[in-house]
């Protein structure tokens, strides 16, 4: 749909095709699976039996602005006409009444009517259009005989204003939904786990087509999967969220141009476990929310997609696409979503965080490892790293260093220690006056 408005190269689809066929197979379920968001961003809801109807009354105007276009034009087309009829049936009853649709000699002067050019129903279907719509033929009109007839048309006119004061906000606000710049925003098909800095990292893409920016723009990853409790209880929807990776610890970006937002699997990251195996059989979904303020017009906007385990491509990165040209940046959005295949294990983020300890041992297996805190005398911590901890060796695995402290006329010698060893050498002198 993008290539067909011009927004995409006609290419694009192209090498989303050529994409899809290079990837490699992948073990996919018979039945497809269900998920909450759709790639286009729609919730995959469905809401039955819902027996308080009549709570989506009570917000007239916002369940017209959800309902589709069909429908609204549909609304609004019987309101008009529904109340064109209701306001003939009022004129023509007026006539009637007043006896203005009595036979009369056109030639013998009569009384006056209500309303003049009233002979019948059609007649006063016109003039309730006329009134309404503010026409004015001038055939038709009140008069000051009937002051029924100006109450009637004071009435019509206020209602006519409501009718056309609520399409047109509903139709303005339908036009200006935040979803529609939503459709230039675009993610990556697929979202990929690599290694970056000697972690595995989940990583997607996501760019902006049009050159207005998206202002306080943040992206959010939440991780939707199914849990069961110490109790045995069955939560279907349990929502993680991700931190994305940033050295300000904020969600906060800048959408000049296509970026990769990244998640470091650690220890806290709700796909710690997950392995290249493992992987196909979770059940989870990965959603992405990106929000922001439309720079043109002011309104808040949301973008969502969503990642499940078969979209999500093991020991792959995303090609460069951007490049210096004529003194500025250019951007190749035809390889938006291509990949590429790196090296990387198979092992999940914490079998090889355990892979690494052991490694780091060397041949003293089963020996305590050099893991934990580090204590600098009697005062602050560091954290070790992971070496092993030789006990034929009177040495520890950090260089010790020396501090001293003036405190009282004392002067005192503090050597590092490690935790769980008693070596702890303290030198107290006095000091001369």
């Amino acid at each position: 749909m993008l290539a067909r408005k011009g927004l995409l190269p006609d290419g694009f689809l192209l090498t989303r095709l050529a994409e899809d066929a290079a990837q490699p197979s992948r073990i996919r379920p018979k039945s497809q699976r269900a998920r909450f968001i759709t790639k286009n961003g729609s919730c995959n809801v469905a809401h039955k039996n819902i027996r308080e109807q009549g709570r989506f009354l009570q917000d007239v105007f916002t369940t017209m602005v959800d309902l589709k276009w069909q429908h609204s034009l549909l609304i609004f087309t019987s309101a008009f006409l529904c109340s064109w009829m209701l306001f003939a049936m009022v004129w023509w009853l007026l006539a009637f009444a007043h006896g203005d649709l009595e036979p009369r000699d056109p030639n013998e002067p009569g009384p006056v009517p209500c309303v003049t050019s009233i002979h019948s129903f059609t007649s006063a279907f016109l003039f309730s259009i006329e009134v309404q719509v503010t026409i004015g033929f001038g055939g038709r009109m009140v008069t000051e005989e009937c002051p029924l007839a100006i109450i009637v048309l004071i009435i019509q006119n206020i209602l006519g204003l409501i009718i056309n004061a609520i399409m047109l906000g509903c139709v303005f606000m339908k036009t200006a939904q935040a979803n529609r710049r939503a459709e230039t925003l675009i993610f990556s098909r697929n979202a990929v786990i690599a290694p970056r800095n000697g972690r595995p990292t989940f990583m997607f893409r996501v760019g902006d087509l049009r050159k207005s920016m998206i202002i306080s723009a943040t992206i959010q990853l939440q991780v939707i999967r199914r849990t069961v409790t110490a109790e045995g209880e069955v939560i279907p929807v349990c929502q993680l969220d991700i931190q994305v990776e940033n050295p300000l610890r904020s969600n906060g970006i800048f959408l000049v141009s296509p970026l990769i937002i990244s998640h470091t699997i650690d220890r806290g990251s709700p796909l710690y476990e997950v392995s290249a195996q493992s992987l196909a059989t979770e059940d989870l979904e990965i959603i992405v929310i990106l929000e922001g303020v439309v720079e043109t017009t002011g309104i808040t906007m949301q973008a969502r997609t969503s990642y499940t385990p078969e979209e999500i491509l093991w020991g792959r990165r995303f090609v460069s696409i951007m490049t210096e040209e004529d003194a500025r940046y250019s951007v190749d959005y035809s390889k938006f979503g291509n990949t590429v295949p790196v090296r990387m294990t198979a092992l999940s983020a914490k079998e090889l965080d355990q892979t690494r300890g052991v490694q780091d041992s060397g041949p003293h297996e089963g020996k305590p490892q050099g893991w934990g805190l580090v204590r600098a005398g009697r005062g602050g911590y560091r954290r070790g790293g992971g070496r092993a901890c030789d006990d034929t060796a009177a040495k520890p695995w950090y260089v010790t260093t020396e501090k001293e402290e003036e405190k009282k006329g004392q002067k005192k010698t503090v050597k590092l220690e490690e935790i769980g060893r008693e070596i702890e050498e303290e030198t107290m002198e006095d000091m001369s006056d």
